[in-house]
């Protein structure tokens, strides 16, 4: 049983660790074009080619994937959930954060961002009754510790205190960002991803020809948009996948290792130097996960009747009929019953362990 957990807990890490290394590729890519495209505008290319490239692949896979093997849509009830999501993180944050960068040093703006990881586990273990343990506290406080160390160039950390609250203030709305996602993650990762690029683009390229219009090369839009769609979009998914399977602070704790992967990549490709604090960095991350991977939680719990629909297969939590409409290939989405069930195994704060604990 527990060789098991850990397997999975290895496949679901997978896609939490895909994303960063997709979100942490798309630093030193933006590189390329930083220098003809000003930092806001270039957000909201890289959001707008997210939402656009995934709407293309929503669109190819409405005509080429069966109805019974498609993802559930987003529910009327999960709305505000969403609409939530994007005003915070894809509105209200990168505001936030481009008017704290004008008036903050470089340095301290980096230390400042490695809160959002922080945040979003003290909202998901506090507000959100997520269940965690000292094992993942200790993981989650190294790869913090290495995001720090790998963020912080050596150089006096300065700028005006506002600027630093600003950047403070996008971290903690991203984090909320982060959380209310999760009460969606059930639902298709690629609408979900879609709806939060175009609106994220849609407002950040608004808001920046609004004040300073500037005019930029096709080719430097074309690369924008393929870095967001990787880096951003099918960043998104993966994430959005793993906070189906692991809960939103196990996957903000994975998805952390992103700056370490984009130091990677700068180093293999941008030929950037080794130096102490990326070996320092390394590894406390790799501690950190290895304490997450290596995590074993069992226990008598009880799942309550609950309806509601998402992509499965038929495993010990969906033992349910079909009507005779309904395809029976697996993996596949319908609306289904969950009965009472109380037992014990080991698992996670998955769609379907989102129980209390005692303390």
């Amino acid at each position: 049983m527990i060789k098991h957990l850990r397997i999975a807990n290895f496949q679901s890490a997978d896609y939490a660790l895909l994303a960063a290394l997709l979100f942490g590729a798309s630093t030193p890519a933006a590189k390329v074009i930083l220098g003809e495209v000003p930092p806001q505008l270039l957000a909201g290319v890289l959001y707008l080619g997210s939402g656009l490239g995934l709407a293309c692949l929503f669109i190819w896979r409405r005509f080429t994937v069966k109805t019974s093997q498609r993802e559930a849509s987003i529910k009327v009830n999960e709305l505000p959930w969403l609409i939530g999501a994007i005003i915070a993180g894809g509105i209200i944050a990168p505001v936030c954060l481009m008017f704290g960068l004008a008036i903050t040093a470089a340095s301290s703006a980096s230390l400042i961002l490695n809160l959002e990881g922080v945040f979003t586990a003290l909202l998901a273990w506090f507000i959100f009754k997520e269940n965690f343990d000292r094992r993942i506290l200790l993981g989650m406080i190294l790869i913090l510790v290495g995001g720090g160390i790998l963020s912080w160039n050596g150089q006096a950390v300065g700028g005006h205190y506002s600027g630093g609250l600003l950047i403070a203030a996008a971290c903690f709305l991203w984090a909320i960002d982060n959380n209310l996602t999760r009460k969606i993650s059930a639902a298709d990762p690629i609408q979900i991803a879609v709806l939060k690029g175009l609106a994220a683009g849609c407002f950040n390229v608004i808001w920046f020809n609004m004040f300073a219009p500037i005019k930029i090369s096709f080719s430097s839009l074309a690369i924008g948009g393929l870095i967001g769609f990787l880096g951003y979009g099918l960043s998104l998914v993966l994430f959005i996948i793993s906070l189906r399977k692991l809960g939103t602070a196990r996957t903000t704790a994975y998805f952390s290792t992103a700056p370490f992967m984009g130091a990677v990549l700068s180093i293999i490709f941008l030929h950037d130097h080794l130096t102490v604090s990326f070996w320092l960095a390394g590894i406390c991350m790799t501690i950190g996960v290895w304490l997450h991977l290596t995590e074993r939680h069992e226990h008598m719990h009880t799942h309550e009747a609950i309806t509601h629909e998402h992509m499965h297969v038929h495993d010990e939590h969906h033992q349910h009929e079909h009507d005779p409409s309904e395809s029976t290939d697996e993996p596949h989405s319908h609306v289904h019953t969950h009965k009472p069930i109380t037992h014990s195994h080991p698992h996670y704060p998955d769609i379907h362990h989102r129980h209390e604990h005692d303390n």
